[in-house]
């Protein structure tokens, strides 16, 4: 297994893209080891044809359309009006219309490339400083990977083999609890900056602004209720938000584009096809590592360090806090998760949640140097050089590592919803 290894650290020092380092790696392993090759393409389709995977295309098409139909504006101005003139006003408008986002795209990425821009000209033309901007900016699109319908979990489901409305149900509180501590944030920034408050908008205003976003304000809730009622799986709830996302850019906001609608369905394709590769190569990996006994023998060393639930959790916070700054999200999950699912029994830790930590952990990794994907995206978006933006971030990964460390020691946080849903044990 050493040989794997290595041969898979060469290649994806050699630049090769993940999943195919993956698939050369593990087919080199079964050939040296005398397994029987015709296997591979088996285990590969396995792993990529699950129906939860749908959704994932799904939701990422509902965020990129909300961002082209003026959308994403309204949610924005909704925020403005009901919370603009508490101090910090724009820094506490930013982490509500994440919030509300988060519950429509399931993705940070759409967060900082949709809210990103609207954010950035709105606190500059306030007198905000940069640092600030990118900070709140980047730390409140943590929100959304973690809240439903989050297409890290949807990830994290189909390859672990657990309930994907459990893991909805069970992001919902850290996700509120992140919001909170960023909203903490802000007001200390706020005060210790002394930074402007916008006028407080009369009534008249906030019913305007309500009434203009209603429609746009009722996605979360038709995901979440249909979840958790039974009436539909995540998988059609994602391709439900489509149709009624494309039924608002159409019929109610009259906003839409051919242009751009092509263009945002083209970037999807491109971006599912790496993603179904990479579940696919996973479907390969978990397999490889199984017959090889790896996870068992991880685990068995691990319960040497690790005498409780909270100590392996501790761990693996840190490994992937660790392993975070150096690849991308989804990659991590596909890496880990087959691995370390057959330890979490033998240990005494709920998938879901570990799930629920895994993804806020990897989440994190997000905003963070070298390679934090968030952090690229906002660089263009602010235009502002690299190091000032993450320079600019640093400080408000501290809310997000307090809010990890709570629902790591106390489970309860992550799994009462589930519980009172029915969905776990």
């Amino acid at each position: 297994m050493l040989w794997f290894f290595i041969g898979w650290g060469i290649l994806m020092v050699l630049g090769i893209p993940i999943s195919f380092t993956i698939v050369i790696a593990a087919s080199g392993y079964l050939l040296l080891s005398g397994d029987v090759l015709t296997m591979i393409p088996q285990r590969m389709m396995a792993g990529s044809s699950n129906f939860t995977t749908l959704a994932i295309p799904f939701f990422m098409l509902a965020a990129q359309i909300t961002n082209i139909g003026g959308i994403t504006d309204r949610i924005f101005d909704f925020s403005k009006a009901f919370l603009g003139h508490i101090r910090g006003s724009l820094g506490h408008v930013n982490v509500m219309a994440s919030i509300i986002f988060a519950g429509k795209s399931g993705s940070g990425a759409a967060d900082v490339a949709g809210l990103g821009p609207i954010e950035m000209e709105a606190q500059r033309k306030a007198g905000f400083d940069d640092d600030f901007n990118v900070g709140v900016s980047l730390s409140s699109a943590t929100i959304a990977p973690v809240t439903p319908p989050s297409i890290p979990l949807v990830l994290y489901g189909s390859l672990a083999g657990v309930s994907v409305g459990a893991l909805f149900l069970g992001g919902i509180i850290p996700g509120l609890l992140m919001g909170g501590s960023l909203f903490v944030m802000v007001y200390i920034y706020a005060r210790k900056r002394n930074y402007p408050v916008s006028p407080k908008a009369s009534w008249k205003q906030r019913y305007k602004a309500t009434k203009d976003s209603f429609w746009a304000l009722l996605t979360p809730l038709i995901i979440f209720i249909g979840i958790v009622v039974g009436f539909v799986t995540p998988t059609e709830a994602a391709a439900l938000t489509i149709v009624y996302s494309m039924i608002l850019i159409l019929f109610v906001y009259r906003e839409f584009n051919m242009k751009k609608f092509m263009e945002i369905v083209l970037d999807t394709v491109e971006t599912i096809g790496t993603v179904i590769m990479l579940m696919a190569a996973a479907g390969l990996l978990g397999w490889t590592l199984t017959r090889a006994q790896l996870p068992q023998t991880f685990a068995m060393g691990l319960m040497s360090f690790a005498s409780s639930p909270l100590h392996f959790l501790l761990i693996m916070n840190f490994f992937l806090l660790f392993i975070g700054l150096f690849l991308e999200g989804l990659a991590i999950l596909v890496i880990l998760v087959p691995i370390i699912m057959p330890m979490l029994p033998i240990v005494g830790v709920d998938p879901v949640h570990f799930g629920v930590v895994m993804v806020l952990n990897v989440t994190i990794g997000a905003i963070t140097p070298p390679v934090g994907t968030y952090l690229f995206i906002m660089a263009k978006v602010a235009d502002m050089p690299l190091e000032k933006v993450i320079k600019g971030v640093l400080p408000w990964t501290i809310p997000l590592l307090i809010v990890l460390f709570l629902i790591t020691i106390f489970p309860i946080i992550v799994m009462i919803l589930p519980k009172l849903a029915g969905l776990v044990g």
